[in-house]
Formats: C-alpha cells, structure tokens, sequence
C-alpha cells in the first residue's frame, strides 16, 4: 500500500506563484511500483480534473489550461512530487490531490490512479 501526502497549498494574490509537494509513504516494493504520477484538482459542485502528469522517464503532460504557467516535477529517487504554479489565476481556485499508480502512461485518467491525498486547497483572489 501507498500512502500520499500533499503539502504547500495556501492562499495567494492573482499572477503570484505556489508551489505544492507530494510525499509518498509505503513499502520499498509498493514505492518503487510506482510509474506514473499527477496532479488533480476539483472544485466543489464540478467532477475532478486532470492538471499535470508525469511518467518514470520524466514524459509530462499538461491540461491546457495550465500550460506554460505549471510546472511538474518529480524525484525519482524518493517517488515524491511537486507543481509549481505561476501566474496564478482565480479559476485555479481548487483542492489538489497528488495521485500515484504503478500504471504507466496514466496521464490525466483519474481512473487509472490507485492511490490518492486528502487534498491541499489552493485560493488564489483577484
């Protein structure tokens, strides 16, 4: 079993920059399964989104609502993972999960991610 940790979720200004971390905790074997991870969000009353995602070799993909403003990031060695968010608009007004599955090539697919956070809120005002 895999457990997921998000951290650095808060409340910013519009344009300004966060940056958000995901720890993963669990056997060596479970942790080391690991392929593919990504960034979800979702906003109360509308279904889960797919934000970004990344695979072991480093393959990223992107919603694009996001691009050129998200950067996802991962360290292999550790299976944690990171976004940073710049130019932050008030529509990414979200809770986040971070999402991991020994899947490869998941991308944004919500269903093929096994374990997930509690969420971190991120609240960006205008």
């Amino acid at each position: 079993q895999v457990q997921v940790v998000e951290s650095g979720g808060g409340s910013v200004q519009a344009g300004g920059p966060l940056r958000l971390s995901c720890a993963t905790y669990g056997d060596t074997w479970s942790i080391n399964a690991i392929d593919s991870m990504g960034w979800f969000r979702q906003v109360p009353g509308k279904e889960r989104e797919g934000v970004a995602a990344i695979d072991n070799h480093g393959g990223t993909t992107y919603a694009d609502s996001v691009k050129g403003r998200f950067t996802i990031s991962r360290d292999n060695a550790k299976k944690n993972l990171y976004l940073q968010m710049n130019s932050l608009k008030s529509e990414d007004t979200a809770m986040y999960y971070c999402a991991v599955t020994r899947a490869w090539g998941a991308g944004l697919e919500s269903v093929r991610y096994n374990y997930w956070g509690q969420g971190t809120q991120v609240t960006v005002s205008s």
